[in-house]
């Protein structure tokens, strides 16, 4: 596994090492120890994911205020631009956010920090999304950013108004949000 740096130094795109050949591939999703030696972040998920979605579904901005949760979000099947935003007020990176694609061709991992807004949309026919969380699902504490705040001005790769959940349409706008310290 590879960690390679992104605008936001707090999230990370993790690159495994795959072998391959005539009859498929093998590839290690995750190590802790390798994870923590080559970032030293130790962590420990207590919560796997997996979410499918149609191509043009945008899921987002999601975060819980209490139990904030670390996410390391993989997709199996598909492709999906993947975006953190920083939601921490303490932060030298505080509103800015960092988006890339994540697919079951390039096997590219991201680390989404506790403290931090995260969302989807699908740019394929399909996609399945894998997240581990480091803390549980807490639906008294979860939280939505408007996926198309003006203020994050977040560039979606989209090709027409995207397919979004009722809950998701009550986004709250970012200046209005409950956000972390």
């Amino acid at each position: 596994m590879q960690i390679a740096a992104t605008t936001i130094p707090d999230v990370l795109i993790l690159e495994p090492k795959v072998f391959g050949d005539e009859r498929g591939f093998f590839f290690e999703s995750f190590n802790e120890n390798r994870f923590r030696e080559l970032t030293g972040i130790d962590l420990h998920f207590v919560q796997h994911n997996h979410s499918r979605s149609a191509g043009g579904v945008l899921r987002g901005l999601h975060y819980q205020i209490q139990q904030p949760q670390g996410k390391l979000v993989r997709v199996v099947v598909g492709e999906v631009f993947d975006v953190a935003v920083d939601i921490r007020r303490s932060s030298a990176t505080f509103g800015q956010w960092f988006g890339a694609l994540l697919s079951a061709d390039n096997k590219r991992q991201m680390w989404v920090p506790p403290g931090f807004a995260h969302g989807f949309c699908v740019t394929s026919e399909i996609a399945e999304f894998l997240y581990l969380t480091t803390e549980y699902y807490a639906p008294e504490h979860e939280r939505c950013i408007a996926w198309d705040d003006p203020q994050l001005g977040i560039t979606w790769p989209l090709a027409s108004v995207p397919n979004v959940s009722a809950k998701d349409r009550q986004g709250r706008l970012f200046k209005d949000a409950d956000l972390f310290p």
